[in-house]
């Protein structure tokens, strides 16, 4: 890989990304690499202003932070291409992130970087868009969004708590209504995380799958479904125009949906690409860890192994 080009971002409010993310920018840019160094948070968005202000290659994207800053970073960078070097830094589960062991070594991590002495990990991502019937056309009415974990429909009110009501299809024949909290569509990566706490399955990265999970239903029946990669669900906004819905994507407000709008969600022209540099990567270990599986109560040792 070469290095001439590099986005920086580091959690905003925190000192320790920040140092980080400052000392790795001055590393770099003694080697002749042009920085982008900036906050990413709740009300700091570097990357438009990073891709708009150059027009060469951006080598790498640099995360420091923990999972939200790189679900930030991947929704911005990764329609462009930009692989991600990930480090928990002041972050929290880090799902997503590479050891902070590995990388504290800086001078060995761009040795390793500009002699590819790395691996890199391809994951799935969404991409969503709202539309709208116009007498006999359908046209778009807003953005294209991305997500790595997962998009979502929800009620949006700011004095009461409404249930949606929502209708799904899948390439274009009704599956459901739904009548509760809303719905989450999610990939793999995100499996672990709203979708996991909304009862839906967990399912490994490395596969490319859609998991369709609702929100609190009122029904009893309503259970999460797992699509094929290529499918698009269509998720129909129903009920009383006084009451809209949100789509978030990986918990970001994207915009707002109406009754009479949809939105369709589909697997992204896209993949996250992350820099690995553990010599031992195992989802297993990564779910034993973060999640804490105790596993059985009493602890049984295998012996058919031996």
């Amino acid at each position: 890989m070469r290095l001439k080009q590099v986005i920086i971002a580091y959690k905003a409010e925190d000192k320790e990304s920040k140092k980080w993310a400052e000392r790795c920018a001055k590393e770099l840019e003694a080697r002749q690499c042009k920085v982008l160094l900036g906050p990413s948070g709740v009300k700091d968005n570097p990357y438009p202003v990073f891709l708009a202000s150059t027009g060469q290659k951006i080598d790498l994207g640099i995360i420091l932070g923990g999972d939200g800053t790189v679900l930030a970073a991947a929704r911005h960078l990764s329609p462009e291409s930009i692989p991600l070097l990930a480090v928990n830094v002041g972050g929290h589960l880090g799902f997503l992130t590479e050891p902070f062991e590995l990388f504290k070594d800086t001078e060995k991590l761009w040795h390793r970087l500009e002699n590819d002495l790395y691996a890199v990990e391809r994951r799935m991502m969404l991409e969503a868009q709202v539309w709208e019937r116009e007498k006999d056309n359908c046209e778009p009415v807003s953005d294209r969004f991305f997500c790595l974990n997962e998009m979502c429909v929800k009620p949006a009110c700011l004095d009461r708590m409404p249930t949606s009501l929502l209708e799904m299809e899948v390439d274009g024949e009704v599956v459901d209504q739904y009548h509760g909290d809303g719905l989450i569509v999610s990939t793999p990566t995100g499996s672990t995380c709203y979708t996991a706490s909304a009862n839906g399955p967990i399912m490994h990265p490395g596969m490319s799958a859609i998991a369709v999970t609702p929100i609190c239903p009122l029904s009893l029946s309503s259970r999460s479904l797992i699509l094929p990669p290529r499918s698009v669900v269509s998720i129909w906004s129903l009920g009383d125009y006084e009451l809209n819905n949100k789509l978030w994507t990986d918990g970001a407000l994207a915009t707002t949906m109406w009754p009479g709008q949809w939105v369709n969600v589909k697997m992204a022209d896209c993949n996250a690409q992350f820099i690995i540099l553990r010599d031992s990567h195992s989802f297993y270990k990564t779910l034993r860890d973060k999640l804490q599986w105790a596993g059985a109560r009493i602890y049984y040792q295998n012996n058919h192994r031996n």
